[in-house]
């Protein structure tokens, strides 16, 4: 018997709780041997609930019980999850958590002590919900040299985007809308500024090219200033705008990584990508091109990430999973000297002003928008974009990159 500890009753929690007791047959099969629940950490009450029998409210329980194997950590931000791991990996248990916060911010560390005291830290539901991108990562792909990594990382705002795209609202009306549904946080900042998808990237991209990138040295824009005539430009380019999370191996010790909205094409695998799914399309020298889709977050989809996690624990209690991580940064070109095409929007400037500027370009026009005009660029450094962009005289109204 391998018991665990669930460290908070809420979303995924409950869903883990759930996931565990529906499925239990198969998934005492392929453990090995039975998961038994031992305890489940909260500091609310949850009276008629079945969880009352295995309900504690101090840690120091779970930390100090030599029959707690595998602690599952739910709880969401830094404190007092990072404390509470920590604690749980130093005392030789083993620990899988959702907590892309955690992860981002303390993997190396968390993942260093876990190697040394032969255990593991596993974090799949972190990246993608219930996508098992980070299995394949460590698995799969291990044969391939990754060079690309790009996805969309939140389901919140792939939503919201899709919404605009479709039905031509506000930036304001389709998070009201999101908010309705619970697809966004009453405090959105962390999904629409892109916060959420950086941390995201940063992970995928650490296990993918073996070096550690900070997430707070990722350059990162949201979607806020998308609007509804951007999304008319990329309909009459046949194109849709997606928040992308994005990296790439450029050479040996050289990368690149962005968060920001970008133009997508048809030809793009990412541009199906609708509501509130997510995706991460992954490059290999070897494989090719290849695609992950699923259901990015929500109870269920996360808690069997999670519970995949625990499985995958329980049958390597007193063995460290090997991984691709590494404690040695990252270095990131400076986003300056970063190359790739620009859709932009002007006003009071000619066509013939926009093509002196910088060469040639792509031109659209909207029928309703008959005062401004917009174009795609040639592929450059952002350098040469801010340096061409700044000889026109006219206003720029927006600027979205164009993925390739």
């Amino acid at each position: 018997m391998v018991n665990i500890a669930v460290l908070g009753y809420g979303t995924v929690g409950s869903g883990v709780v759930e996931v565990i007791n529906t499925n239990h047959e198969s998934i005492n099969k392929r453990a090995g041997q039975e998961i038994n629940i031992k305890y489940v950490l909260d500091l609310r009450d949850f009276p008629g609930d079945p969880v009352q029998e295995v309900l504690v409210h101090d840690y120091e329980i779970i930390a100090n019980d030599p029959e707690v194997d595998i602690v599952v950590e739910v709880m969401g931000g830094i404190e007092p999850a990072y404390t509470f791991v920590k604690r749980a990996l130093e005392s030789g248990k083993s620990v899988c958590t959702s907590n892309k916060a955690l992860v981002a911010k303390h993997g190396p560390e968390l993942m260093e002590i876990a190697k040394e005291k032969n255990i593991n830290f596993l974090f799949e539901a972190s990246c993608g919900g219930g996508i098992p991108i980070i299995r394949a990562l460590n698995g799969s792909l291990t044969a391939d040299e990754v060079d690309e990594i790009t996805g969309i990382l939140n389901g919140t705002t792939n939503y919201m985007m899709y919404k605009m795209a479709t039905e031509g609202s506000d930036f304001d009306v389709v998070l009201k809308e999101a908010q309705q549904k619970g697809y966004a946080e009453a405090d959105p900042t962390a999904d629409v500024e892109g916060y959420d998808a950086c941390r995201k990237i940063a992970i995928l991209s650490s296990l993918a090219y073996g070096k550690f990138l900070n997430y707070e040295n990722v350059y990162t824009e949201g979607i806020t200033k998308i609007t509804p005539e951007d999304m008319v430009y990329a309909e009459e380019l046949g194109m849709t705008i997606k928040l992308l999370g994005t990296s790439r191996k450029l050479g040996a010790d050289t990368f690149t990584a962005l968060v920001a909205p970008f133009m997508v094409g048809q030809k793009s695998p990412l541009y199906s990508v609708n509501d509130v799914f997510n995706a991460v399309f992954v490059h290999g020298n070897m494989l090719g091109d290849a695609m992950f889709y699923g259901s990015g977050a929500g109870k269920l989809p996360t808690a069997s990430a999670v519970v995949a996690d625990v499985v995958d624990e329980a049958k390597n209690l007193h063995e460290n999973i090997a991984t691709n991580w590494s404690n040695e940064p990252m270095k990131l070109t400076p986003m300056e000297e970063t190359e790739g095409r620009f859709f932009v929007r002007v006003k009071g400037v000619t066509e013939a002003q926009a093509e002196a500027a910088f060469g040639k370009l792509q031109i659209v026009k909207v029928a309703s928008l008959p005062d401004e005009f917009g174009f795609i660029t040639e592929c450059m450094k952002q350098k040469e974009y801010k340096e061409k962009i700044s000889k026109l005289n006219g206003e720029v109204i927006a600027m979205i990159r164009v993925k390739d």
